[in-house]
């Protein structure tokens, strides 16, 4: 998987879905017939209701176990993957994005939260980003880590900028833009999490925000300010239109051309 150039996070996951079968089993997986496998899902579907999403996950690292790592003949072993719900993203409405990101007391939190929502980056695009992949005078970030390896280049504001300059005199990280406890870390996952999860309830927002929200939010907003899709969909570093497109339902229109409703007092029946 290293070799294939396949992120941290899906290694960690395919082999932990690989362990999982072998511990249910007691066995080595290349012991295990399709039908095992079957068995296994269900278990899981009906004992530990896990998601369609995770289920995927499962078919995915059994597919590479039988296809890539043991030359097996995929058809002999192929299950058909689940449907998954399609979920509309949780977004943050503009006044509560910016409740949100100032929040924090902590400056690096602040700068953190405000580069996440301002640019629109995924939470490991964040965590992974260094001094020299921002280039101030064309106001420009290189994403070097970006989702199937991928790069691309956002546009980020003077006044984000500004703020970063501010962090940066402060805390001086060695490496990573942000770091954790020890120089020359990046700043955990977990860490990250915590700090929106603090700000959400700091700012008084009843919604179920993670960092993927801020990007959810920023895509949404980007759209109201009148950005056209093709070009947030190079600035979000989606492969396809239609997953950029998954934000038009999510999306204000604008109010003028929705039908003011009023309620006669005569007969109190809605009027247009």
């Amino acid at each position: 998987m290293q070799i294939r150039n396949y992120s941290p996070r899906t290694i960690k996951t395919y082999v932990s879905m690989i362990v999982g079968l072998s511990l249910f089993y007691k066995t080595s997986p290349d012991n295990l017939s399709t039908q095992q496998f079957k068995d296994y899902l269900h278990y899981r579907i009906q004992q530990e209701h896990v998601s369609p999403s995770t289920i995927n996950q499962c078919i995915g690292a059994w597919r590479l176990l039988q296809v890539d790592i043991l030359k097996r003949d995929w058809e002999e072993f192929k299950i058909k993957r689940p449907k998954t719900e399609k979920k509309l993203p949780v977004v943050l409405s503009r006044q509560e994005a910016l409740r949100l990101i100032n929040a924090p007391s902590n400056l690096k939190h602040i700068a953190i939260l405000t580069l996440t929502y301002a640019t629109g980056l995924r939470r490991g695009e964040v965590l992974n980003l260094k001094f020299e992949h921002i280039d101030a005078d064309r106001n420009q970030i290189l994403v070097v880590a970006g989702k199937g390896g991928k790069q691309r280049m956002v546009p980020i504001s003077n006044s984000v900028l500004e703020l970063l300059r501010a962090y940066y005199k402060k805390y001086r990280p060695e490496k990573y833009l942000f770091e954790g406890m020890k120089s020359g870390n990046s700043y955990s996952e977990t860490s990250f999490e915590k700090i929106v999860k603090m700000a959400t309830i700091k700012a008084g927002i009843k919604k179920s925000v993670s960092p993927h929200t801020l990007r959810h939010s920023f895509a949404s907003h980007m759209l109201e300010k009148g950005l056209n899709l093709k070009k947030l969909q190079l600035m979000m570093g989606h492969s396809t239109m239609q997953t950029t497109a998954i934000y038009l339902h999510v999306t204000n229109t604008d109010t003028a051309l929705i039908p003011d409703l009023a309620i006669s007092e005569s007969n109190k029946e809605l009027q247009w």
